[in-house]
């Protein structure tokens, strides 16, 4: 859309056509830029029902009416997809990226990574924040100890897709704090936050959410490396050490 905008406000362009002209913008903001552009510039719109001149009264109403109807379609399509992606979060049975340790087969179902040498070292690392009680005394014990974590890449099962990575705050933040090690279906632990968008950032900025916001928590999911409990008692640790340790 820039670069079509870009070429008739250089005056490039005669005409425009499309299929659906009210396609080449989501938005009535986007669409009137246009507008105003080719009505400037004398750049004609066409599409199946004719052609359009920006600068005549009743083709600009026309092209105005279109914008309005497909800003309409495009949130009601958004609806509707959105109404059948929560219907499958509430069923358990939506697909989303699992974490290193638990691998989904063909019919859907979720298993622990057949890796053993995987399995130990997320059950190493959750067993010894159980010891320690601090992420930061774990992360430092993987250091000492010279422990590498697993990170899988794409679907496949199979040492050719895991990378072995130096411990971080980040990656074992993720794996203390991931109710999936506990066996839990979980959906919205993080969700986008308009107010903090930043310009030129093509996706919204993402934010934790508080567990009593999560928009779904299915127990008993999928195997668990720890119990619900367990979960819970490190969440409580982890929230009391933060100014200390992460």
């Amino acid at each position: 859309f820039k670069a079509l905008a870009a070429e008739v406000a250089l005056g490039h362009v005669g005409i425009v056509f499309g299929w659906q002209v009210s396609r080449l913008a989501r938005n009535n903001a986007e669409w009137y830029q246009l507008l105003d552009l080719a009505a400037l510039l004398g750049t004609l719109i066409g599409d199946t029902d004719g052609i359009d001149d920006p600068r005549l009264y009743n083709d600009r109403l026309l092209l105005g009416l279109k914008g309005t109807m497909s800003e309409a379609e495009h949130y009601l399509m958004q609806q509707r997809l959105n109404a059948g992606r929560l219907s499958k979060v509430q069923r358990g049975e939506y697909v989303q990226r699992l974490p290193t340790g638990l691998v989904r087969l063909s019919d859907k179902s979720v298993i622990k990574d057949p890796d053993q040498q995987i399995q130990h070292v997320i059950g190493l690392v959750l067993s010894k924040f159980e010891e320690f009680g601090s992420a930061f005394q774990v992360l430092r014990y993987c250091k000492q100890q010279e422990i590498l974590l697993p990170r899988r890449h794409g679907n496949g099962v199979g040492p050719d897709n895991v990378r072995w990575r130096r411990p971080s705050e980040a990656t074992m933040s993720a794996i203390l704090t991931n109710p999936a090690y506990a066996g839990a279906f979980v959906h919205g632990r993080r969700t986008s936050d308009p107010q903090r968008h930043s310009p030129g950032r093509r996706t919204p900025v993402m934010v934790r959410r508080p567990m009593e916001e999560w928009q779904c928590l299915i127990q008993d999911a999928s195997p668990a490396s720890i119990s619900w409990t367990q979960y819970l008692a490190n969440r409580a640790r982890l929230s009391d050490n933060t100014p200390r340790s992460m």
